[in-house]
């Protein structure tokens, strides 16, 4: 049994699995969480839609909950909150552009709580039961992650959250490489980081090079393109409008999901630059060279938009033999099945299939190796702590940091 004075980090999700992260910091007798996210169910789960984290441990001690940190709004991170809030009670803290789609996400399920919701900013430092935290800017593939100083009596610790180096993001800035080395000079008990790719040698792209590598493809399709990607990846979303744009392509815009991520993005000061798009009702009367379709369903959603174009069923996009998909986008582990039967459905009907394995049109929105290491080399903690991937990511992660 934990004493009040005791400082512990319990990992509710996502350590040991790709997905659904929630984690909890205790120190004299306050429990502070960091993100609140779902998974999606693998085809071992028919009939689920989402999976959520177990949050029994810290429903029964609700009430020293101080808060819910966000660090980033991707669904692994927040995606829990609408059906689990309630749970909880507590305030929610994050970025403009996180709470922007929390607020969205929250109206899409009928607004069923009266959640406090405090805007916080990089540099911003709040007080939160017996911690201090302040946000520190970072790279991702959304806009506004942060990572997280967390300070309390018996030390700092820093959660990196999502994250990557990126002097070209699209949108937004490079992770704050001076803070993160002005945290590590404070000196930092432990660093609880990101092992998404831990076992991938060199660094990661820039998203330059994703919105070249998308030029490219497209400028190599023959009529119709439609490319995918992750709703919430703002800046890829710019990138493949630009990458149109390059090509003499107007853009349409399908799926719910994606406009969203767009309208916060604009409400927060992001997009201001957007040319007009082409209705969906519309998309059949453009010659079928002048147009490039962005579209929801990346990972094989089958009620996302790009499965019922590849079955032929979308109400408003169809695509011809000869016609390209770019699928700009990783496979999340457990996806794959349902990816390729899309897949394959769209070779069946010979339509050109474009992914990163054939042209640089996807970066990862994480650090590879020598990004880590870098980073270890700000932070300088006495303690790494790997979360976020499954177990063979964090031994990766713990034999780097050893």
């Amino acid at each position: 049994m934990y004493k009040p004075s005791d400082l512990l980090f319990v990992p509710l999700g996502g350590s040991g699995e790709i997905g659904m992260n929630a984690n909890l910091y205790h120190y004299d007798g306050s429990w502070l969480m960091v993100d609140l996210g779902i998974s999606f169910p693998d085809d071992s789960m028919p009939g689920i839609d989402v999976v959520l984290p177990d949050l029994s441990f810290i429903e029964s001690r609700r009430d020293k909950l101080a808060g819910l940190v966000l660090t980033h709004g991707h669904e692994d991170h927040l995606g829990a909150i609408p059906y689990m809030w309630s749970k909880l009670g507590c305030p929610v803290y994050g970025s403009a552009f996180t709470l922007a789609l929390l607020r969205r996400k929250l109206a899409e399920n009928g607004n069923k709580y009266d959640i406090p919701l405090i805007e916080m900013s990089p540099g911003s430092v709040f007080d939160i039961g017996a911690f201090s935290v302040e946000m520190v800017g970072l790279a991702h593939s959304i806009p506004d992650p942060t990572a997280l100083a967390i300070r309390c009596g018996a030390g700092t610790l820093l959660h990196t959250g999502d994250w990557k180096f990126d002097a070209t993001p699209g949108l937004g800035s490079d992770t704050d490489s001076t803070r993160l080395a002005e945290i590590g000079d404070e000196g930092v008990l432990a660093m609880v980081g990101d092992s998404t790719n831990a076992m991938v040698e060199g660094r990661t792209a820039s998203e330059a090079e994703a919105e070249a590598g998308l030029k490219d493809a497209i400028a190599a399709a023959t009529g119709r393109v439609a490319v995918t990607c992750f709703s919430s990846n703002v800046a890829r979303i710019q990138s493949i409008i630009r990458a149109a744009q390059a090509n003499d392509r107007s853009v349409a815009v399908v799926g719910r999901a994606i406009k969203r991520a767009m309208s916060a993005a604009q409400e927060v000061g992001y997009l201001r630059d957007l040319p007009d798009f082409v209705a969906e009702g519309d998309i059949a009367l453009l010659p079928r060279e002048n147009i490039v379709i962005i579209c929801t369903g990346t990972q094989g959603e089958p009620r996302a938009a790009m499965a019922k174009i590849a079955a032929g069923t979308h109400e408003s996009v169809s695509l011809d033999p000869g016609d390209t998909v770019i699928y700009s986008s990783r496979q999340i582990p457990g996806n794959e099945p349902a990816i390729a039967r899309v897949q394959d459905a769209l070779i069946r009907r010979k339509i050109r299939l474009v992914t990163d394995e054939d042209a640089p049109v996807h970066v990862s929105g994480h650090p590879s190796r020598d990004e880590m290491i870098e980073m270890y080399g700000l932070i300088r903690p006495k303690i790494a702590i790997p979360v976020h991937g499954t177990a063979r990511h964090l031994m990766a992660h713990a034999a780097l940091a050893d």
